[in-house]
């Protein structure tokens, strides 16, 4: 299961397009003369910061749910939780996962993608309250009219975390439920958030170029 925004993605891809575009204008000059001077420099690390804030805001958000847990995978920082060291998942305004922390004290992630205003939830819940007044709840299409994309993100991570866990069918021990169970006692579940250097630096490393050369300018 692995969630993206497409817009954000379509955003991202049109902007780096736009600014290599450009980039090749200034430097190579398809529509005029190129052109090496401060200013155009700094035009160039301009384009650059965008294209580091396209990459981190639309395309590196991603939510994946695999066999073995949760990645959350923000902006600027990555977040790993196994299945074993979640203790909730819910999706209301945003994903939310909370999870047991390398020290072992809950932790709380909003994933970036899949964001719903307020107004949005208050709609979908409004829905799924007229169509329980309408002795409609036991149906399919309630389940749909009632619930955001966020919340059935969070529904179907929920059901993937269910059927992760241990389970020992009747007259027969399931081994791999079994073998699970034991590595998970040799140490308790942990979740991981780290920050990405890749994400951090396509930030940082522009705008630390662009703050110089301004410097330099005024200077000279």
């Amino acid at each position: 299961m692995t969630i993206r925004s497409t817009g954000g993605r379509v955003a991202a891809y049109a902007w780096l397009v736009f600014a290599a575009l450009n980039l090749v204008d200034l430097f190579v000059g398809i529509t005029g003369d190129p052109d090496y001077s401060l200013t155009t420099v700094t035009i160039a690390f301009l384009l650059l910061l965008g294209c580091g804030i396209a990459y981190t805001v639309g395309l590196r958000p991603v939510i994946v749910g695999d066999e073995a847990g949760v990645t959350i995978r923000n902006p600027l920082r990555d977040v790993r939780a196994p299945w074993a060291a979640i203790r909730r998942i819910e999706g209301r305004n945003a994903l939310t996962v909370v999870f047991a922390g390398p020290d072992g004290t809950e932790l709380e992630t909003r994933a970036w993608v899949l964001q719903t205003s307020p107004r949005a939830q208050a709609k979908a819940e409004a829905r799924a309250e007229k169509e329980a007044r309408k002795g409609k709840g036991q149906a399919q299409g309630f389940d749909l009219r009632g619930r955001t994309p966020t919340a059935y993100a969070a529904q179907q991570l929920n059901e993937m975390r269910e059927r992760q866990r241990p389970k020992a069918r009747s007259g027969a021990p399931d081994r791999a439920a079994k073998a699970k169970a034991e590595a998970e006692e040799e140490g308790p579940a942990r979740g991981t958030v780290r920050w990405s250097v890749p994400a951090v630096a396509s930030l940082a490393v522009p705008l630390v170029v662009i703050v110089a050369l301004l410097v330099a300018g005024a200077v000279s």
